[in-house]
């Protein structure tokens, strides 16, 4: 949705950057696990991921005002990805490579996962769910169960582990909808009939 408001409003306004970036390095990095793993569903699913967040970071540079700190963020992206290619390839041994990219990579969607935490305290104290996504809690939900259960029939703990925390964190999204939803946002109480 935030692509499709972009190109409707040519403007990035109310839309942040940081998600597209972060997204793109998680796809990234999975999809070089999966490579490195031989795990053509990896492959595939975290190409596609990292094709999709690329051009959703192209259109929001096209549509951004302030092109300098998108581009600086963007090579700083970069700079990470080439050190971190450059870390796995030279510096880590063959046998641990797979082990130390599959740490990096479940720590790194972990975080991914519990970032929305400050949003649920932001909805407790204001008792309004109007800075929540539906849909992507929906998304969010699905996903990481999907990725957990497939985690689970590969006994892959690196893709299994860091997965639960997008299944608690949409729970208690859930939750915050159910207890404080839309009717909770209107400034006034209806008169009794």
């Amino acid at each position: 949705s935030d692509l499709r408001q972009m190109l409707a409003t040519k403007s990035v306004e109310n839309i942040q950057f940081l998600p597209f970036l972060t997204t793109d390095v998680n796809n990234l990095s999975w999809l070089g696990y999966g490579c490195l793993k031989g795990d053509g569903t990896l492959i595939t699913i975290n190409a596609i991921g990292a094709a999709l967040q690329t051009l959703y970071i192209l259109v929001y540079l096209y549509y951004s005002p302030a092109k300098r700190p998108v581009l600086l963020q963007v090579l700083l992206l970069l700079a990470v990805m080439v050190t971190g290619y450059g870390y796995f390839t030279i510096l880590v041994d063959t046998g641990t490579r797979l082990a130390h990219l599959g740490l990096f990579c479940s720590i790194f969607t972990i975080t991914m996962y519990l970032s929305p935490l400050a949003d649920l305290a932001k909805v407790v104290r204001s008792k309004s769910t109007r800075c929540l996504s539906f849909p992507l809690t929906v998304t969010t939900l699905v996903a990481s169960s999907s990725w957990t259960l497939y985690g689970l029939q590969l006994h892959d703990p690196y893709i299994t582990v860091p997965n639960v925390p997008g299944i608690v964190t949409s729970l208690m999204r859930f939750w915050l909808f159910q207890r404080y939803g839309p009717e909770q946002d209107k400034p006034y109480s209806p008169l009794p009939a």
